[in-house]
């Protein structure tokens, strides 16, 4: 792929500055899909296998992609990777979907990854929470300040984890880089949830569950308006219907999806989501829809435990 385009050679005030973010607003308040990276036999990424995974998402009603999420392997691949996973995304879900790339490591790295993702046509990217052991909370502020101010034209989403961010950081950030529009929060507790978005402006910012399916009817309720999913890999339609049920605040139907999925999620939450990906792949490796493979640190499941995750999938309106 040609990973050095024209766009590179603009200057930063050469560019137009998205001024309205409306549209990308709205279109975070959805199933936020994060789509798995597809390997060949020989450990490569397999080009055709994801663009025809992709192509799945879109024909079954996904309208925003999130390339280089946790789901698909982000940390597992190299920068080059990234890119074409990058790339292929866009070009798939050109003038069908939302683009949400995720980005993070290092700044430099971070900043030239946004800019990447702008160049190639992306419209938002998703801030990967850093994982670097000491984290202040002005050094997060920092942090997502300088991959905002690079990529002005584009909305960016960081992806909250820790506990113990207080909202007014968000808030800070959001005053110096109105380009930060919205939340992936991903802190297993509803109730942290509902105060930190309160906190930094349940209305100044798109929130959305980062925990998928099985935190999403609880996110809602304490103002979430859209949620993250790998499940939507193998069965977009059973992610579609329970976003259905939360905007219609029908809990009772979505809560009947959440029990159909409930073991499945379980699956890929059990000990500290070690089989997060593994437990996807496992699925469309069932489906006959790409291959299990998944790379270290993650592993695939054990034989004994491949049935349990095709019987769970057998079960489902795919």
């Amino acid at each position: 792929m040609n990973h050095q385009l024209d766009l590179n050679h603009q200057h930063l005030d050469e560019r137009p500055v998205r001024m309205d973010l409306s549209p990308l607003k709205a279109a975070l308040a959805d199933v936020v899909a994060i789509p798995v990276t597809p390997f060949a036999e020989d450990g490569s990424i397999d080009a055709a296998e994801h663009r025809a995974l992709l192509r799945r998402l879109l024909d079954g009603g996904v309208r925003i992609v999130t390339p280089n999420g946790n789901t698909g392997e982000f940390y597992a691949l190299t920068p080059d990777e990234r890119r074409t996973v990058t790339e292929l995304t866009v070009d798939e879900a050109r003038g069908r979907a939302t683009v949400l790339v995720g980005v993070g490591h290092d700044v430099p790295t971070a900043v030239a990854a946004a800019e990447h993702a702008r160049d190639a046509g992306a419209e938002m990217v998703m801030v990967h929470q850093p994982v670097h052991p000491y984290v202040s909370q002005d050094g997060w502020v920092d942090y997502h300040r300088a991959i905002a101010e690079a990529v002005p034209e584009l909305g960016v989403v960081p992806y909250i984890r820790n506990p113990l961010l207080a909202g007014e950081r968000l808030v800070e950030l959001a005053d110096s880089c109105p380009n930060v529009i919205g939340v992936k929060y991903a802190v297993p507790d509803a109730a942290r949830f509902g105060a930190f978005a309160r906190d930094a402006g349940l209305d100044r910012f798109v929130w959305v569950a980062g925990l998928a399916e099985l935190y999403a009817p609880s996110y809602f309720a304490t103002g979430a308006t859209g949620f993250t999913s790998g499940l939507v890999n193998i069965a977009p339609g059973v992610s579609l219907t329970m976003l259905e049920a939360l905007r219609a605040g029908d809990y009772a139907a979505a809560m009947k999806v959440w029990e159909q999925i409930r073991r499945f999620e379980e699956l890929r939450a059990d000990r500290q989501s070690a089989n997060n990906v593994t437990v996807v792949k496992e699925a469309l490796a069932s489906l006959g829809l790409c291959r299990r493979d998944v790379r270290a640190p993650s592993r695939v499941l054990p034989e004994a435990q491949r049935a349990e995750v095709a019987n769970q999938v057998a079960g489902w309106s795919i």
